[in-house]
C-alpha cells in the first residue's frame, strides 16, 4: 500500500502479440454482430502497444487511490481469401491509435497482521469507455473488416477484488480473486456489410459483452537487497455476450490465461524498474506479453 501523503507515478509501456489461424467458414458472426459471408480467414496477426500514465495516492496507511491513462496503438494482419476465389490470398492491413480507456481504483487494507500473517487489501476499479469502440469505426466493404482498428472496448465496467500477501522471507506469495461486471449499453447503430458481393445493413441495439470472474496467484523471491524475481499465473473467465437480451448462436465463453515472469530492480530509493514477460496459454489469450514499468515515489 501507498504510504499517507505519497505519490507514486507509474508510467508503462506494454507491447503483446498474438497470431491465429481459422478453416473457411460461412456467415459466421465476428467483432459483434458483423456478419461475414463467404469469406475464408486464413491468419490474422495482432500488435498492440498501449503506453500508460499511471499514479496512486495514500489517502491513509491503509487507503489508496489510483488513476492509469493509456494511449494505445493497434496493428492487424489479415490474410483472407473468398471460399469461391482461385486467385489466391489477399492480404488487409489495419491500424488504430489514440485514448484508450480511462481507469480509476481504490484499494483498502483490511487487516494489519502481527506477526507471520497474511495482509488482505479490497479494490474496486472502475474501467470508463474514452477509448474508440468497434461500433464507431468503418468497415472495409470487401473484407467487412474494420478500416480503422477501436482503442478502447465500448463498455463501463467495474470490477470489485480481494488479493491476499503473504511475506515469508525471502519469499512473498501472492494470490486474488476478482469479478467484472461489464455493463451493457444500447449502441443503437447500423452496420453496412457485404455478403456474397451484395451491400447489407445490420442494426445494432443493446449489447451485453457478459461479465467475468478472474484469478490470479504467484510468489516474488529476494535475489538480495535492490533486485528480486517473481512467477505468477492469471486465469480470466468471460462470459458470453447477448444482442437483445439474445445469445447468438455462435457464441462462445472465452478463457484468458498468462503464465508471466517478472524481475524488478531498485535504482534508488525512490525508483523502481520493473521488467515482466507473460505466455498465452489459450487460443483467445496474446501469444506474448511484455511490461516494462518505471514506478517513481514522491
Amino acid at each position: 500500500m501507498t504510504p499517507q501523503g505519497t505519490f507514486n507515478f507509474d508510467p508503462s509501456l506494454q507491447y503483446s502479440f498474438s497470431s491465429s489461424d481459422r478453416v473457411s467458414i460461412i456467415g459466421f458472426s465476428v467483432l459483434n454482430a458483423v456478419l461475414i459471408g463467404q469469406i475464408d480467414v486464413r491468419s490474422v496477426n495482432r500488435s498492440n502497444w498501449i503506453a500508460t500514465l499511471g499514479g496512486r495516492y495514500g489517502l491513509t496507511n491503509r487507503l489508496e487511490i489510483e488513476a492509469r491513462v493509456p494511449y494505445v496503438y493497434r496493428t492487424d494482419d489479415t490474410v483472407t481469401r473468398s471460399i469461391g476465389n482461385v486467385a489466391g490470398d489477399e492480404l488487409f492491413s489495419s491500424d488504430g491509435n489514440g485514448l484508450g480507456d480511462i481507469e480509476l481504483a481504490a484499494r483498502y487494507q483490511l487487516n494489519a497482521p502481527r506477526d507471520d500473517g497474511a495482509f488482505y487489501v479490497a479494490g474496486l476499479r472502475l474501467k470508463t469507455r474514452t477509448g474508440k469502440d468497434q461500433y464507431e469505426v468503418d468497415y472495409d466493404s470487401n473484407f467487412n473488416l474494420p478500416k480503422e482498428l477501436p482503442t478502447g472496448s465500448g463498455f463501463y465496467s467495474l470490477q470489485p477484488s480481494l488479493s491476499a500477501v503473504l511475506p515469508a522471507d525471502p519469499v512473498v506469495f501472492f494470490g486474488g480473486i476478482n469479478y467484472a461486471w461489464n455493463i451493457k449499453r444500447d449502441v443503437d447503430t447500423t452496420i453496412r456489410y457485404t455478403d456474397n458481393n451484395v451491400v447489407n445493413f445490420q442494426t445494432v441495439g443493446e449489447v451485453d459483452p457478459g461479465d467475468s470472474v478472474g484469478l490470479n496467484f504467484g510468489m516474488g523471491l529476494a535475489l538480495n537487497e535492490r533486485s528480486s524475481f517473481s512467477l505468477s499465473y492469471e486465469h480470466t473467465w468471460i462470459d458470453k455476450t447477448t444482442f437483445d437480451g439474445q445469445v447468438a448462436n455462435d457464441a462462445l465463453a472465452v478463457q484468458l490465461a498468462t503464465l508471466q515472469a517478472g524481475f524488478s530492480y531498485r535504482l534508488n530509493k525512490r525508483t523502481n524498474l520493473n521488467l515482466s514477460v507473460g505466455a498465452g496459454l489459450t487460443d483467445d489469450t496474446p501469444d506474448t506479453t511484455v511490461t516494462l514499468r518505471l514506478p517513481m515515489r514522491f
